[in-house]
């Protein structure tokens, strides 16, 4: 049996060193870029895919002091909130929600609106119902320390009823449409 030469064995060997060490920092190395960007928060991406206010993770409609409308019918939900009467602000945001609701095209059925107003006489009531027969209203005071601002705010709500992006008052349709759609799109509840 003849044995190797030792000047011809070491290149060899480191070789095969090099080709261990090449997979193991191929399969490493990315797993370490990560955490050091994850930590260390540099080339993480500025630009976001949402129009709206992203809301910290874990608010519900509890936060709120509500209860899911919509529970056990898997549903996303457009909702208004109004901390005091419906003034022109919730007006247009409820508008809004409809003709957001309407725009889903045949995703409709997957979302619904709703309106949380602490006050509102019957016959405003009765006016938006006239309006829009697939509105919910609810008559709820919004307690005074929670995530909702003091004016009229449009939230978009999973099924499970976790808060997932809020609108001012000044929102216009089109990003908040867009948000919605990309929700239900990567969604599989709802």
């Amino acid at each position: 049996m003849p044995h190797a030469n030792p000047s011809e064995t070491t290149p060899r060997l480191w070789r095969g060193r090099l080709q261990l060490l090449a997979l193991v920092g191929v399969a490493v190395l990315p797993m370490v870029l990560a955490t050091a960007m994850y930590y260390g928060d540099f080339f993480v991406p500025q630009s976001r895919s949402h129009h709206g206010e992203l809301v910290s993770p874990g608010l519900t409609l509890q936060d709120l002091g509500l209860s899911n409308p919509q529970e056990g019918e898997g549903r996303w939900q457009l909702l208004v909130t109004a901390p005091q009467a419906c003034d022109s602000d919730c007006e247009r945001l409820l508008y809004l929600s409809r003709q957001i609701h309407i725009g889903l095209g045949r995703e409709a059925n997957r979302a619904a609106h709703t309106l949380v107003v602490a006050a509102a006489d019957t016959q405003q009531q009765a006016q938006w119902r006239t309006d829009d027969p697939k509105l919910q209203i609810i008559q709820h005071s919004l307690p005074s320390k929670g995530p909702q601002g003091a004016a009229c705010e449009l939230w978009l709500v999973d099924p499970h009823g976790n808060l997932v992006l809020r609108y001012g008052a000044d929102t216009e349709g089109k990003p908040v449409l867009n948000d919605l759609r990309h929700l239900l799109k990567l969604s599989n509840i709802g």
